[in-house]
């Protein structure tokens, strides 16, 4: 059995990984989160890659507290860019592929059409600038390396939807933006895209997003459309709704829709409509 490491296991896309690879008949998933591996210490790093001799590593791990990355500016370098960067030197000198999961952060959302792979980053919030250099390390320390950039996940724990959803329960009216536009992504779309990739040596950069596109109320009205929900979803700019918001606010990208350029290009593989995705989250539901 070829072994595949997973990082950030605990979450979304880990557990949705887990499930595509759950009694597979050539892999098998090593799980690890923070309290099994910390990938900020390349020793630690390089003695467990060494050690397991993997196929490949998926690195799921990452600070994505946003708002958090503003102030906890150290720790979000140590995790999305020095954690990165010590899972590719080990991926090299284990021969296995790294498989490393980004984000729509990297642009400064000011586009007026889909970015596709060959549109240049520029980062607003810390976030996006410690993702950025995640990627440039594993570029610059790893060949046999793939980077997918994705946006707006949801899957099995804290996301959107559920959050939306658990508002519902005891509020009549919920106030969200209609300003900031992007794809929401299945988990489960993205692991069997990631699933489909990893065998392959079709390396380098990818989007992987579910297609077309939305804001984030009108996906709320959606969710609460598909969850039999009445719940009154009032629109509202980024300004008005950050002006109710205590503490420090990280820019957002106005316009975050990726193509999956890179994926059309070079392979006949298709997300699903993010309609369709959102449609199957809710009725696993």
């Amino acid at each position: 059995m070829k072994k595949i490491v997973i990082t950030g296991s605990n979450g979304q896309l880990g557990r949705a990984l887990n499930k595509i690879y759950a009694n597979h008949a050539e892999y098998v998933c090593v799980n690890t989160d923070v309290g099994e591996l910390d990938i900020t210490d390349v020793d630690a790093v390089n003695q467990f890659v060494s050690e397991i001799m993997p196929y490949a590593i998926i690195n799921c791990a990452a600070h994505t507290n946003v708002n958090g990355c503003e102030t906890d500016i150290d720790n979000a370098y140590r995790i999305n860019a020095v954690g990165p960067r010590n899972l590719a030197i080990a991926a090299e000198r284990c021969h296995a592929k790294l498989m490393h999961i980004s984000t729509d952060y990297v642009f400064d959302g000011q586009a007026s059409e889909p970015y596709t792979e060959f549109c240049a980053p520029n980062p607003k919030a810390v976030y996006g600038k410690t993702k950025l250099a995640g990627e440039n390390f594993v570029k610059e320390f790893c060949r046999e390396h793939f980077i997918i950039r994705t946006a707006w996940l949801y899957g099995d724990g804290k996301n959107f939807v559920r959050t939306m959803l658990g508002l519902s329960e005891n509020h009549d009216k919920v106030t969200v933006v209609g300003d900031q536009f992007g794809s929401p992504t299945s988990a489960d779309e993205l692991a069997k895209a990631i699933a489909y990739l990893l065998p392959t040596d079709n390396f380098g950069l990818f989007h992987g997003t579910c297609e077309g596109m939305t804001n984030w109320a009108d996906f709320t009205r959606e969710i609460y459309r598909l969850a039999g929900r009445s719940t009154v979803v009032e629109t509202v700019t980024t300004e008005q709704y950050d002006k109710n918001t205590t503490g420090i606010v990280a820019p957002r990208p106005a316009y975050s829709v990726l193509e999956n350029y890179m994926l059309r290009l070079t392979t006949d593989y298709m997300f699903a409509d993010w309609e369709k995705a959102i449609a199957e989250y809710i009725k696993s539901l």
